[in-house]
């Protein structure tokens, strides 16, 4: 190779400092690493969803995406074990006068594994039949030592009253699957939150694909039932909507509105104020997604701070409640 062939990156013992780093040779961004006296360069762009590897961190000899973590050589820009065949393009390095040079040319070519789409990336299509009811029941409590639910109950007649009328119902209850929270790739780059989500995508264990299957591929009408938690809805509903932001996100990085033609009502239940909050927040964020709502969105039933009879309410199956949300 001639010298032409080569570029300058910088000096070695200030590239030498920092294990990864981003480098840009000609137009073209490079991960470079540093590791036991050797440098080694592959291309910053991730086969995945195009993370920039350049700002990753170095896991042994890999370089680990800081979008979803997938890992490739440092010097060689193959994947990990069992993802081999995922190889980011690699350049020949050296260090010469005290400077590191990279070469331009690649000398190995991006090659991507064949991977099958999640099940969930299926084209948005509503099949012919009758209309389809989703209830999702935010109540958090010990599966072990079960309590009554006033939200839960109002949810459960609904749900009785649309299959009464002719329609397939769906029920969910939050509590009883095991899903990750929000990990916020959106804060890292618009295009790192995607669809489907990236921890549904990364994690098989991680049961949130039952409450994206329903709303987005199923169901025609999402009842959202939640207790009042000091003047908001309860922290699993927020762990369920955090991670519905790769939804909305389609719209704001593919134009693409994943809720069409879904209709979205609330059942609220509490022993305080707040209602009319509650009830904003849940129309607000599923009006963001695309929802419509009916001419009465939602039903709520709100006893005030005064309520302080947990007591009685544990001893009868009542819309009664206690001022933290409903027992």
């Amino acid at each position: 190779m001639s010298t032409e062939d080569w570029v300058d990156v910088g000096a070695a013992d200030e590239l030498g400092a920092h294990e990864v780093q981003q480098v840009v040779v000609g137009s073209t961004r490079i991960a470079l690493s540093y590791k036991d006296g050797v440098f080694g360069a592959i291309n910053g762009v991730c086969n995945h969803a195009g993370g920039p590897l350049g700002k990753g961190t170095l896991d042994g000899d890999y370089i680990v995406c800081p979008w979803h973590q997938w890992r490739f050589h440092r010097v060689g820009g193959e994947g990990e074990r069992g993802f081999e065949e995922d190889v980011v393009p690699a350049y020949h390095v050296k260090v010469r006068d005290g400077r590191v040079l990279v070469n331009p040319k690649p000398h190995t070519k991006r090659a991507k594994k064949p991977h099958e789409p999640h099940p969930l990336a299926r084209p948005v299509q509503r099949a012919p039949g009758k209309v389809r009811v989703v209830g999702i029941s935010t109540t958090a409590m010990n599966a072990t030592y079960p309590r009554f639910s006033t939200s839960e109950a109002l949810l459960e007649t609904a749900l009785e009253h649309a299959a009464q009328a002719g329609h397939e119902t769906r029920s969910i209850r939050l509590r009883d699957l095991s899903f990750r929270s929000c990990e916020g790739f959106y804060s890292k780059a618009a295009r790192a939150c995607t669809w489907p989500c990236s921890i549904t995508q990364m994690d098989p264990h991680d049961q949130l694909d039952q409450v994206y299957e329903a709303l987005v591929h199923w169901g025609d009408v999402f009842l959202v039932a939640t207790p009042i938690r000091w003047g908001a809805p309860s922290s699993l509903y927020f762990k369920m909507v955090e991670r519905m932001n790769c939804i909305q996100n389609q719209v704001t990085i593919a134009n693409r509105v994943l809720l069409q033609n879904k209709v979205v009502g609330a059942i609220i239940t509490g022993g305080q104020d707040n209602v009319q909050a509650v009830a904003g927040q849940i129309l607000g964020f599923f009006g963001e997604l695309g929802c419509q709502f009916p001419q009465f969105p939602y039903i709520a039933h709100s006893r005030g701070w005064n309520a302080e009879d947990m007591e009685r309410n544990n001893a009868c199956a009542t819309t009664t409640t206690s001022p933290h949300g409903d027992n």
